[in-house]
């Protein structure tokens, strides 16, 4: 197999600051930091104690959100209904655009104004360029985005209904194909500096697991996004991740369970317990999300009204994404819930995953109006 080439860190990524930074703390407040639309997110950097030997790291400045996952193409297309078993019917409009679970979250993270940095793979095509200039436009750090020449960008065909809802058929392409064996030295220095990791399942298992477990070695808080694979999520995984994030339905697929009630979805969560995992973070739809500690009550968040619904894609990465983001900044789960139920609800009336991402201010802004 061809060797995949990587891009190291930036250079200043390890280096003594020069004056001192005005990085926002790692706690921070849900304020505007107020910068230029065309700017970066800040890097973390790290300082050097020169009074001892050997000079250990510090780190200055808030710790990155890390994204390790997809990167797809999504082609639109817009219907009035699915079509039946062998019938074929036109669609109103289509176009692609950016997206893929990875690349969504990571995206979110950076229109929230938070370093964010994105481990994925894409093709040397006419998608992997579009996915490439999205996610720059959005403010992520693309260091450790891949270009692979044996396999196409992945794609999904998204077909959206009048109502804003969609059904999504993905190919893998570099997504699941071409990764290394083990990841490098390089990627995994950037998951064990980070503040948060966000993992989802559209990549090769064998990946996450790596991830999983360099994370965790560092103390690295880990989250999983349940959606992607149809399939069982190995032991292995489950035992290095923090807070599972599933939604209704993959709830119930994973677990057996039915999820119709709130009682019967507490009721699925404690199979989640069984499976290893402590803490679940459940999307809910219309009606809204909750998070669950093992032995704790669970905290319930409704969803926020959005004026008009054009478009649920992506809504579910931008609340992970977004919840994230807050948890990192040190918000209580209450505030991280509320944070993101607020992301979702301005996402959901954009079409089109990426192009709807949210910036701060106005997530700061309508939970001002609520």
């Amino acid at each position: 197999m061809k060797a995949i080439s990587r891009s190291p860190l930036p250079e200043n990524f390890l280096r003594l600051p020069i004056k001192s930074t005005n990085f926002p703390s790692p706690r921070l407040q849900f304020t505007n930091p107020q910068n230029p639309s065309n700017s970066r997110p800040p890097l973390p950097r790290f300082s050097i104690d020169s009074s001892k030997s050997p000079t250990p790291l510090t780190p200055v400045g808030p710790p990155p959100l890390v994204v390790v996952g997809s990167a797809n193409a999504d082609i639109y297309v817009e219907i009035d209904r699915l079509p039946e078993e062998g019938e074929t019917i036109s669609a109103r409009s289509g176009q692609t655009l950016a997206g893929g679970k990875g690349a969504n979250q990571a995206c979110c993270g950076g229109k929230l104004e938070y370093p964010t940095y994105f481990v994925g793979q894409v093709g040397e095509d006419a998608h992997g360029k579009l996915i490439t200039a999205a996610l720059e436009d959005g403010g992520v750090r693309l260091d450790h985005l891949a270009t692979v020449a044996e396999a196409p960008t992945g794609h999904a065909v998204v077909m959206l209904q009048s109502g804003g809802q969609n059904s999504i058929i993905i190919v893998g392409g570099a997504n699941m194909n071409c990764w290394p064996d083990a990841l490098s030295d390089s990627d995994l220095e950037v998951i064990r500096n980070a503040g948060i990791v966000l993992l989802q399942r559209e990549i090769p298992d064998s990946v996450n697991i790596q991830v999983a477990k360099a994370a965790r070695n560092a103390g690295v808080p880990v989250i999983l996004d349940a959606g992607g694979v149809d399939a069982p999520i190995p032991q292995e995984l489950l035992d290095h991740v923090d807070i599972f994030s599933p939604n209704e339905s993959e709830l119930s697929r994973l677990t057996g369970c039915p999820t119709e009630s709130f009682e019967q979805i507490v009721q699925a969560v404690e199979k989640c317990y069984k499976m290893g995992v402590k803490q679940v973070l459940v999307k809910l739809g219309a009606k809204g999300s909750a998070f669950f500690t093992q032995g704790e009550k669970p905290i319930r968040q409704p969803i926020i009204s959005a004026a008009k619904v054009l478009d649920t894609t992506g809504a579910g990465d931008t609340f992970t994404a977004s919840f994230a983001v807050a948890l990192v900044e040190g918000k209580s789960k209450e505030e991280c819930l509320k944070f993101a139920a607020a992301a979702a609800s301005l996402c959901v009336q954009v079409k089109g995953a990426i192009p709807s991402m949210p910036d701060r201010e106005s997530v700061l802004n309508l939970l001002q109006s609520v």
